[in-house]
């Protein structure tokens, strides 16, 4: 996965389940791990940003950041307008 494949929050939830259930069966973590198709490093982030959460909740979750980061640009844009426009009305251009 050089590329970095983009996994959907409801794979990512069912692939850690996966690796859960395995490991609680008695695989090693390490065949968990490749059963899935992810890395340790994987792994270890998704559980950090999406362990406990359900599917519904972990769709909302990316959802939600999706939102914050177009608002979050949205606030950059209108200050860069507003500065530009107090620049042209003290005459400073």
């Amino acid at each position: 996965m050089a590329g970095g494949t983009k996994h959907r929050p409801e794979q990512i939830v069912s692939k850690l389940r996966q690796i859960e259930v395995g490991t609680a069966s008695g695989k090693s973590v390490a065949l968990a791990f490749k059963e899935a198709a992810i890395t340790e490093q994987t792994y270890y982030r998704w559980r950090k940003e999406y362990g406990g959460l359900g599917v519904d909740q972990a769709k909302r979750l990316k959802e939600l950041e999706q939102e914050n980061s177009k608002l979050k640009r949205l606030v950059a844009e209108l200050s860069l307008d507003k500065q530009v426009l107090q620049d042209l009305a003290r005459g400073s251009f």
